[in-house]
């Protein structure tokens, strides 16, 4: 075992519906705000920090104990953390891994992100869930009264209308060849690589990893990409197929990228182009195709969420981390049939159009740690792929 030992500092978490909770500092002794969301999943607390979707947002974990597997550098998301504060009930300073190299402590000092421990998280998420998620300030600066830092949470920007993606999708662009190295659980190495577009909305690279592990050969694109690029990529062989990825913010905020969805989609010289998205890119290519986007109260973030596919009758265990979902009311006149329903709140969770061609999945199949009941998207998407390719 390895010591991540910190003295503890007053710390606050202020929120915007006027709750102050106490506790100790971990992490960067800085200052950190945001959108309070919080995760029910009782493992991979690396992989929900370094999650580019939780970008300007304070996680709040809501296992009571954190920090006792450390960091490592595999089980990483993105190049870094994407959040803005980590609130927990007890942080662990002792962490054991066989594959960690550094402890939670200081991975977020070292990134200038600031963490909150000692807090009853049971009495904010059930707040959160009651009222829906809030702004939030953590800080250890004792010359602010609650008063004041309850001011500064109210006066914060919403995610509603947030463009976020188009800073968050900045990492990677160009071939990406990377499988998982044996961790995941999708085998095409018999197969051929066939090589797909992916717009970058701030992509987690498990997603990649599993596209390359169903027998794709993923081209990074930017989230400015214009769809003359795209089709003319297509038309030179470049790629098969296009790939949304999920992403932090207001999906109805972006704009640009729906436009070029929808030039996609109502071009006649791409009709059997398939076209697939996840998480944010479920959303975006929803609103493409004419369905409308809401805020969820306080969102789906955890991997045990129930869903029902209805053309299987099979109810899938997933995992989940959205602030924002599609109207089901919007789904029929946008030609779209909902596939997969979130037993929990009957929101939808999945949709195809264009038999199939065209479709989407609100949660993450590719999530590790997580449930594997939906991985069968990636390879459903690779062969709709090849089968154009042969066509």
């Amino acid at each position: 075992m390895m010591s991540d030992r910190t003295e503890p500092n007053r710390v606050r978490l202020a929120l915007s519906s006027g709750e102050i909770f106490e506790g100790w500092g971990f992490g960067a002794s800085c200052e950190g705000s945001g959108e309070v969301v919080f995760n029910t999943a009782m493992s991979g607390y690396e992989e929900s920090l370094t999650d580019p979707s939780y970008m300007n947002q304070i996680l709040v974990q809501t296992t009571p104990m954190i920090g006792n597997t450390g960091m490592n550098e595999r089980d990483m998301e993105s190049k870094g953390i994407q959040v803005s504060g980590m609130v927990v009930h007890e942080y662990v300073d002792l962490y054991s891994n066989y594959r960690s190299s550094s402890g939670l402590h200081q991975f977020l000092r070292n990134a200038g992100v600031p963490g909150i421990a000692g807090i009853d998280t049971r009495a904010l998420t059930s707040l959160l869930r009651s009222q829906g998620v809030v702004q939030g300030i953590i800080t250890g600066d004792a010359t602010l009264s609650d008063s004041q830092l309850v001011k500064r949470a109210q006066s914060m920007a919403t995610m509603d209308g947030a463009d976020l993606a188009s800073t968050a999708g900045m990492e990677k662009q160009g071939v990406w060849d990377e499988s998982s190295g044996g961790w995941g659980h999708i085998d095409s190495s018999d197969l051929e690589r066939v090589p797909i577009g992916l717009i970058d909305c701030g992509v987690k690279d498990n997603i990649l990893r599993c596209l390359v592990d169903a027998g794709c050969k993923p081209n990074v694109y930017p989230i400015s990409v214009g769809a003359e690029e795209i089709e003319r990529d297509f038309k030179a062989g470049k790629i098969r197929g296009l790939f949304l990825s999920n992403g932090p913010g207001d999906p109805a905020a972006l704009t640009g990228l729906i436009d070029t969805l929808r030039k996609l989609i109502e071009n006649p010289s791409l009709v059997g182009f398939p076209i697939f998205g996840i998480c944010l890119g479920h959303q975006i290519l929803s609103l493409a195709m004419g369905a409308t986007t809401f805020k969820l109260k306080f969102g789906h973030r955890g991997i045990n969420h129930p869903v029902l596919d209805s053309k299987s009758g099979r109810v899938e265990i997933t995992s989940q981390n959205h602030g924002f979902a599609v109207d089901p009311t919007s789904c029929e006149a946008a030609g779209m049939v909902v596939t997969h329903r979130h037993l929990n709140d009957d929101t939808v969770a999945g949709f195809e159009a264009r038999d199939g061609l065209i479709a989407g999945m609100q949660f993450h199949p590719e999530a590790s740690p997580g449930p594997h009941d939906a991985d069968g998207f990636f390879t459903r998407f690779a062969t709709a792929v090849r089968s154009l390719e042969m066509a």
